[in-house]
């Protein structure tokens, strides 16, 4: 017998209603499918893109600058609003932002494969940016509502191992799309994958928000029922302004007045977002996560582990092509066994279960030696074949495969469940900063040390062959870039071990401020409670 809704509950009836997904929504790996297919069309798009910039060159008759740009706009709108498209999905309904990501990113891809200049190129590709702000947010948000606590970490791990996918997929399919097609097509093939994904997730994801954005008490304002425009606006200016001062460091100069005033701005406007956001009781992003071991843990070594990563990675394809003379897909198909050793220990929950077992911190700690030992394994057993460039690809899989779900997983659990959206934000501008200062800081340790090596290639390699006479002079050159490279790959392998360390280190001390107090024993005789 149940009571009406204006009699008070009684002790023996459950108070509250229960959920009406206690065990996680029946659909939720099908669903996990299908935002997973949501998130591959804007990985795919940006690994396609690099492979095609020789006929964007050729056929738009674009320069290094416009190329640049077609790259940076993407990565720049992305980056800036990543924090406020978590944030509106929180507010609005994680369902309709990922609806709204899709059909922005399906209408920037038609608009960028039918551009007939790098102008209009350029200004797709930060359209684009937008629905792969609002993408990479909303994704994994789902993910944290439609999972138990048990299921995550798996779950988690088939999410990150897409990027692999892309990773691994991209260049194959670019390179095949324009053996046949016009560079166009590569924005054109996005489009039935993301409206196939769009009739997906409107039939089959459900729709979720934070509490108070669902309005349980008409008319009465409360926490979360004010957007907090200021800390949007600041947010992406700073945000916007900081990966553009990285990502122009490298050609313009760590000291031209480009890189200086944009960090100058960056600086400013991010400290008058961390100062606004303390200040008022409804802040986008709430300060008070820093001070969760467990966040910050996992926050350090997502930095660390993306900033090795992916400068590293950066410097390997330039090894592979200019310095062993593979074509770009020779390249990519050497580099595969890194993504499909992440994908097989994700897909398979192996990564999961070894962490079930080890325990987040030792599980990272471990997943960061490897992948350091990795690194150093490219920068000093490659030139004696492919044997150590292969034992360095997989120790970096099996490592990444153990450490990206398990920060990941760490962030967002560290975060309440009605800020999902702001949580795979945070976790989203994380990887987007490593990645732009990992690949500005090893590319600069790389140029510096070329340019000392070759005095005439200030920093370009098809400079200093183009300068180089003879066989001999050019043989000088390619050593003398592979030496940059080397040191360049040991620089990141030192700071994926230095997060390593400090993500262990930090969450071990978050696991031990968990447990509960022992309480001592009674003494002897007296009565029990």
């Amino acid at each position: 017998m149940t009571s009406s809704p204006s009699q008070s509950p009684s002790p023996s009836s459950p108070s509250p209603p229960p959920s009406p997904t206690p065990q996680g929504h029946p659909q939720r790996w099908l669903i996990l499918g299908v935002i997973c297919l949501a998130q591959l069309t804007v990985l795919l798009d940006n690994t396609v893109l690099n492979v095609a910039i020789p006929s964007l060159t050729r056929e738009l008759h674009a320069a290094t600058a416009d190329i640049q740009w077609m790259i940076n706009a993407y990565s720049l709108v992305q980056a800036g609003l990543l924090l406020t498209a978590g944030s509106a999905a929180d507010r609005y309904g994680r369902k309709k932002m990922l609806i709204t990501g899709l059909a922005l990113f399906g209408v920037g891809s038609l608009a960028a494969g039918l551009a007939d200049g790098t102008g209009q190129l350029i200004a797709a590709r930060a359209g684009m940016g937008v629905g792969g702000a609002l993408l990479m947010t909303t994704t994994l948000a789902v993910v944290m509502q439609i999972f138990t606590a048990e299921e995550r970490p798996r779950a988690i791990g088939v999410w990150a191992a897409v990027n692999a996918l892309g990773f691994a997929t991209g260049p194959l399919i670019g390179g095949f799309v324009l053996d046949h097609f016009w560079w166009g097509a590569i924005f054109l093939i996005n489009l039935p994958v993301a409206a196939l994904a769009l009739a997906a997730v409107v039939v089959l994801v459900p729709e979720s928000k934070a509490e108070s954005s669902r309005g349980a008490t008409p008319g009465a304002p409360g926490q979360g029922d004010r957007p907090d425009l200021p800390g949007a606006v600041l947010s992406t200016i700073g945000m916007t302004a900081l990966v553009f001062a990285i990502i122009s460091g490298p050609s313009h100069g760590w000291t031209s007045a480009r890189v200086l005033v944009s960090g100058a701005v960056a600086v400013t406007v991010l400290a008058g977002f961390a100062y606004w956001e303390s200040r008022i009781p409804y802040p986008m992003l709430d300060l008070h996560f820093f001070r969760d071991r467990r966040f910050t843990g996992a926050v350090a070594g997502m930095v660390l582990i993306t900033f090795g990563m992916a400068g590293a990675l950066f410097l390997l394809t330039q090894h592979l092509q200019f310095v062993l003379g593979y074509g770009p897909l020779e390249a990519g198909l050497r580099t595969a066994p890194l993504a499909l050793t992440i994908i097989a220990l994700n897909f398979s929950g192996l990564s999961a279960k070894w962490t079930g077992k080890l325990g987040a911190p030792t599980a990272v700690l471990l997943a960061m030696v490897l992948m350091s030992g990795g690194l150093v394994s490219i920068a000093l057993l490659t030139t004696h074949g492919y044997a150590g460039l292969l034992l360095g690809l997989v120790l970096i899989g099996v490592g990444a495969a153990l450490a990206n779900p398990a920060m990941a997983n760490a962030i967002m659990s560290a975060i309440p469940p009605e800020k999902a959206g702001v949580g795979a934000g945070v976790n989203g501008t994380l990887a987007e900063f490593g990645n732009g200062l990992g690949v500005a800081v090893l590319g600069a340790v790389l140029n510096s040390r070329f340019a000392a090596a070759i005095p005439v290639a200030a920093g370009s390699l098809p400079a200093a062959l183009a300068a180089a006479g003879s066989a001999k002079e050019k043989r000088a050159v390619t050593d003398a870039f592979a030496s940059g490279l080397e040191s360049s790959q040991l620089v990141g392998a030192l700071a994926v071990l230095i997060g390593g360390v400090v993500a262990s280190v930090l969450l071990r001390r978050a696991e031990r401020d968990e447990k509960p107090p022992v309480l001592p024993l009674a003494p002897e005789g007296s009565a029990a409670a």
